[in-house]
């Protein structure tokens, strides 16, 4: 790990959040749990310390989570997704914000519905400006292995965003945790990491796993050890 960070989990009461919550504070970010409900990401985030049974990690409320943290990652349900970021946005300038967000539309959400602008992720950089560097990531990685730290994910984690430093961060993070980040261009681009989701969710339904995944070849790029 090149450097320690403290990342702001935005939703990290919920599957994925939590997940990338115990595998960061594992290995040695300090992670805070942001929520609506300061004291359920609290107690959250002391569930999680005691399964670790060491790290640095807490809960509080979304906005206080942001703001201290050098790292903001959002993992909220495409329905909360533009009302959270506004909640936090005085707290993001100047900051990475890892955004998650799959438009997903229930009850079908093995099917692709896009929204009227395309990409979700890409709709938050618009509406925030230059200020705040936005990457888009970890759509496609299951929720339900990143919760089982004994698990080693086989997926790659698809890394879009304007800047390329931004991204870079990233993919060191997903790096720190087993995983394989790589570059995918522009912020624009997320749309396809976006929609794959659905895709995967099919598959998954269909072949009765718990969570595939994705590996792109060809790269001149060794796995993390």
């Amino acid at each position: 790990m090149a450097q320690t960070h403290t990342i702001a989990i935005l939703g990290g009461t919920g599957q994925e959040g939590s997940g990338l919550a115990l595998r960061w504070t594992k290995v040695g970010h300090r992670v805070i749990l942001g929520s609506r409900d300061a004291a359920k990401a609290a107690a959250a985030a002391a569930d999680m310390k005691a399964t670790l049974s060491a790290g640095n990690i807490n809960g509080t409320s979304n906005k206080e989570a942001a703001a201290a943290a050098d790292i903001v990652m959002l993992t909220v349900p495409f329905a909360a997704q533009r009302k959270t970021v506004e909640e936090v946005r005085d707290a993001l300038a100047g900051k990475i914000l890892i955004d998650s967000t799959v438009p997903l539309v229930p009850p079908k959400v093995a099917r692709v519905q896009l929204p009227a602008a395309g990409s979700a992720v890409a709709a938050i950089q618009i509406m925030l400006g230059a200020n705040v560097r936005v990457v888009s990531a970890f759509q496609n990685v299951s929720a339900h292995h990143l919760k089982d730290l004994a698990h080693n994910i086989d997926c790659d984690v698809l890394v879009c965003g304007d800047d390329p430093a931004a991204r870079q961060v990233v993919i060191g993070l997903a790096a720190d945790i087993g995983l394989r980040g790589v570059h995918a261009g522009p912020i624009v681009n997320s749309v396809a990491a976006e929609a794959l989701t659905s895709l995967l969710i099919a598959m998954n339904m269909r072949y009765k796993v718990p969570g595939t995944g994705i590996r792109i070849t060809g790269l001149p790029v060794e796995p993390p050890q």
